[in-house]
């Protein structure tokens, strides 16, 4: 499945989990910051900054993270795998040209771009930059697509039952 995808945000939901996710649009390199090492990633207009909510919650401080890292190039921060404050997390972001969701990771603790975990709801999707918008594979059926612009659509989903 091809999404366009531009300037808007593209959130996928399942229950309580979701994902948002959103282009680059420019050139920049993102740093990743671990306990033992800095390291910078190329990131380019076609690539997506992905947010991920395992357990729910708030769509704007999605949608905030993710213009921290595309507008503001926020380091990433990577815990080390024991790292107490993993279980803590409620939002994690990858960036790259592909992302991959995966269930059975620990939360924060993982530096490689292509992954990030997700619920087990949402696990197992692949999602891939390409030049107007996103390629989705392995989508589950029950999955909610919806497209959104702006802060006045977030107000949307807070009023949302």
């Amino acid at each position: 499945m091809i999404v366009s995808l531009q300037d808007e945000f593209l959130l996928i939901q399942n229950g309580p989990s979701f994902l948002i996710v959103a282009k680059a649009n420019e050139r920049f390199a993102l740093c990743i910051e671990t306990s033992l090492e800095e390291y910078c990633q190329a990131i380019e207009p076609i690539d997506l900054i992905v947010v991920s909510a395992p357990e729910g919650g708030e769509i704007e401080a999605g949608v905030m993270l993710i213009e921290l890292v595309r507008r503001f190039h926020t380091p990433l921060i990577v815990l080390p795998t024991d790292h107490p404050a993993s279980r803590r997390l409620r939002y994690v972001v990858s960036a790259g040209q592909i992302v991959e969701t995966n269930c059975s990771i620990r939360r924060g603790t993982h530096p490689e771009q292509h992954l990030i975990c997700a619920s087990e709801t949402l696990s197992g999707i692949t999602l891939k930059g390409i030049d107007h918008g996103v390629q989705i594979q392995n989508l589950p059926s029950y999955a909610i697509l919806t497209h959104f612009r702006s802060r006045s659509n977030i107000e949307f989903f807070k009023n949302k039952p």
